[in-house]
């Protein structure tokens, strides 16, 4: 239930999330705005660490495979593409959008075992669920 409850809230935050960057990026630039929500994602990161952790950041360099260490690269990307995606479609429809690429991504992700997740076979009913989602998205678009 705790998984269920911080997922939504997960959701419902990326979505105010690209609503604000959207604005920020309207009133100054995208590369501004993207910077900012970097650099203020680290400082909240920092100080939590700082709080809560204080594992060694040498850990870093024992994660196998490298390319895992890209995941930072990938945040600034997607906070990009929310925003032009939101500032284009209006935070409803890249919402959906966003989510059910989301969705169809992790499904392969999870159908392939790709990035050392365990493999998983093929649900139709999982693949009938992503079509009703695709299917929303159509009749809500209309």
């Amino acid at each position: 239930m705790l998984g269920i409850l911080i997922a939504l809230l997960s959701g419902t935050l990326m979505s105010v999330q690209g609503v604000f960057n959207t604005e920020v990026t309207k009133q100054t630039s995208l590369w501004v705005s993207s910077a900012f929500v970097q650099f203020t994602a680290l400082l909240v990161c920092l100080a939590a660490w700082a709080v809560t952790d204080r594992t060694s950041f040498a850990g870093l360099f024992s994660v196998d495979p490298k390319y895992m260490l890209l995941s930072g690269v990938l945040g600034a990307v997607i906070t990009i593409t929310v925003v032009k995606s939101m500032g284009a479609l209006g935070p409803a429809r890249a919402a959906m959008l966003i989510v059910i690429a989301q969705l169809i991504v992790a499904y392969l992700i999870e159908l392939f075992g790709m990035f050392g997740v365990e493999k998983q076979p093929l649900e139709w009913r999982r693949v009938l669920g992503m079509a009703v989602s695709i299917a929303g998205i159509v009749i809500f678009k209309m």
